[in-house]
């Protein structure tokens, strides 16, 4: 069984590029074609009669050629005098790996009866106009010329069709290959050029020297062959917002050629999102993911390439700046949200700092600006500067950090500093929690509840992830206010479990291993790879067996596992690994969910450490035998009959590690 793709005229109108249609470019999208089903033994002339059924013909109305490959050209038609003939034999008319590729002919009945009287023989050539004001390239069907016929006597007919005035003049161009794209004497001959059925010739109206210049400075392509260059080049962009927050985070798609230049690509998207180029910044891709600035340097081929496998990341990433690439290179805009001592927003102020610049020199600018920040009295007049993301504290700045290696300068939030817990106020902490959604008992929501307490705490403390973090150092007071934020904010069945515990973070932990534990979280996974579809069992219902993966997958998110790119990684990683039930992969799992927060907080640098050390000390207290091709992990039997103990406890080892 193969598919067959049907270019008609309609398609061919329709299609920009080289040859008939698009079939398998890498870097745009194919040409949309009919396509049909076909057996290889399915005789011709049913398909045939299928075919025209489908497209709205009568069988004698048309006439079907194979595509010629490379250049997909339709040279002959399939003869239709063997009433025997099937598709395969069809297709081994242009003998290709692909499907087989048709090109549908409306038989014009007042061409049939001129051919039959006319001796010499007539090529099939077919026209594309190429339309420098549209930048276009579009087919227009089909002509029948004879051998010895010139380009002067094609003209008058594209003319008639185009409906252009008598006295316009013509170009025309043979499409032969990219790269091949050749300026016709319209004198010459079309036997001297040797064109021959199928052939494709591309025709555009002459400008004068002045029309030209007007064209140029628009940056159009000006005749075909640089138009069928950029096609040859073309290769379809994705253009993406770096950031969410950014005043337009419109999505577009452009397509550039790879020798466009930085400044021409900038144009273009800037023309796209109405913002002055030289105030764009791009930031190149991998796997869908933003990498590294483009440098204003280069090709398109040079930003979207990958060196290492040649493979193509097409997504664009930009920003819309205030000051121009250049500028930005020496400075970097702060944004800061002032949200004062009450975690209010009072004010949004911007200003330049030098790349040089730490955080700390944000704050002391921030301190100084006394017309913009407003302490109450008796204030610390001291300033925390960090970020806000999903309703929680995201990170808080030390001061120390430099501004170059700051991701995300425009969307900061700064407040009064508290400096000691005394001054935290238990009853405010616990109104804020009324709002807050219980955890439930079946700890669905545990991820959603663990970022809101999380950051209620940090804003109650003066401490960022004071739960998910492994570094923090909690008090006595802290303590107990993490106990009596736990305690209001679960579900009832929950609180026995919070107040039976020693401590704060003692509930938190029991807490966290119910719905966040990687033991739990592997031995579903393992569930979910061991659980097969019987398929040689006839009773066996495939939508019973999608439940009980729905089912396990559900397990899954609510052991607390939040799928991202990241976690997915580790957890495969994690899965990979050989034996987890004993040493020493087996207290990998054990140290996840020892460490404050569980598995959500843990990252693949730290699994990929723990894993390391856990290796690099059982090898250190293990002699571990390596295994020999075909040997057995049981006793054997020496030339006398003896069992070899010795081998034998070599062997178990080797069979255990």
């Amino acid at each position: 069984m193969r598919h067959s793709k049907i270019v008609t005229e309609k398609t061919f109108r329709a299609h920009q590029g080289f040859d008939m249609a698009l079939f398998d470019a890498k870097n745009m999208p194919p040409s949309d074609l009919p396509t049909f089903r076909v057996a290889k033994q399915e005789r011709f002339l049913d398909f045939k009669s299928r075919l025209a059924q489908n497209q709205g013909h009568q069988p004698e109305q048309i006439r079907l050629r194979p595509l010629f490959a490379p250049e997909e050209r339709p040279r002959v038609a399939v003869p239709e005098d063997d009433h025997t003939l099937t598709m395969e034999s069809v297709r081994q008319m242009a003998p290709s790996d692909q499907d087989l590729h048709l090109y549908l002919e409306v038989i014009d009945p007042a061409h049939e009866a001129q051919a039959a009287e006319v001796e010499e023989k007539q090529l099939m050539i077919f026209l594309k106009y190429f339309n420098v004001s549209d930048q276009t390239l579009s087919g227009i069907g089909h002509f029948w010329v004879k051998e010895g016929q010139k380009g002067t006597d094609l003209v008058p007919l594209i003319k008639s069709r185009m409906e252009f005035p008598e006295d316009r003049r013509l170009k025309i161009y043979e499409e032969i290959a990219p790269g091949q794209v050749n300026l016709i004497d319209l004198n010459t001959i079309f036997t001297e050029t040797e064109m021959a059925d199928g052939d494709i010739i591309c025709f555009e109206l002459e400008f004068s020297n002045e029309e030209l210049e007007n064209l140029g400075r628009k940056r159009l392509y000006l005749d075909p062959v640089s138009f069928y260059d950029f096609l040859a080049n073309r290769v379809l962009v994705q253009f993406k917002p770096r950031h969410t927050a950014m005043a337009k985070t419109i999505e577009f798609d452009i397509p550039l050629s790879r020798t466009l230049s930085y400044s021409q690509m900038a144009h273009l998207a800037g023309e796209k999102l109405q913002h002055n180029p030289a105030k764009l910044r791009f930031t190149n891709s991998d796997q869908g993911e933003p990498q590294r600035v483009i440098r204003q340097e280069g090709t398109v081929a040079n930003m979207i390439e990958s060196p290492d496998n040649n493979s193509i990341n097409n997504i664009v990433f930009y920003e819309l700046l205030d000051l121009p690439v250049d500028e930005n290179e020496t400075e970097r805009k702060v944004n800061i949200t002032w949200t004062g001592a009450h975690n209010r927003e009072e004010g949004r102020y911007s200003f330049f700092m030098p790349k040089t610049s730490s955080v700390q020199d944000v704050i002391d600018k921030l301190s100084q600006l006394s017309t913009w920040v407003k302490f109450p009295k008796n204030s610390s007049r001291k300033i925390k500067l960090f970020t806000f993301r999903d309703g929680q504290i995201e990170k808080q700045f030390s001061g120390e950090e430099l501004l170059s290696d700051v991701f995300d300068l425009e969307d900061l939030y700064a407040t009064e500093a508290k400096t000691t817990v005394a001054q935290y106020d238990p009853v405010g902490m616990l109104k804020m929690l009324e709002f807050v959604t219980k955890l439930n008992a079946d700890g669905t929501n545990y991820q959603a509840w663990l970022r809101t307490v999380d950051s209620i705490l940090g804003m109650a403390t003066g401490k960022v992830n004071l739960l998910t973090s492994p570094d923090q150092t909690i008090g006595p007071a802290e303590d107990l206010i993490i106990k009596q934020a736990m305690a209001a904010s679960v579900d009832n069945a929950l609180v026995l479990t919070v107040l039976e515990a020693e401590s704060g973070m003692m509930a938190f932990d029991k807490i966290k291993k119910r719905w966040n534990s990687r033991s739990k979280q592997i031995t579903i996974m393992k569930e979910i790879l061991q659980t097969r579809f019987k398929i040689c069992d006839t009773t066996a219902d495939i939508g019973s067996h999608f439940r009980a993966i729905r089912d396990l997958a559900g397990n899954l998110f609510r052991s607390g596992f939040e799928l991202t790119k990241e976690s997915f990684i580790g957890l495969f990683f994690h899965l990979s690994l050989p034996r987890l039930d004993i040493r020493p992969f087996v207290n990998i799992s054990r140290r996840i969910d020892a460490q404050s927060g569980g598995a959500g907080t843990i990252s693949n640098d730290q699994l990929v450490r723990l894993t390391r050390t856990e290796l690099a000390n059982f090898r250190r207290n293990h002699q571990i035998t390596l295994c020999q091709p075909n040997t057995r992990p049981t006793g054997h039997s020496t030339p006398g009959g003896q069992n070899n103990s010795g081998e034998l406890h070599k062997l178990k080892r080797c069979h255990k590690c």
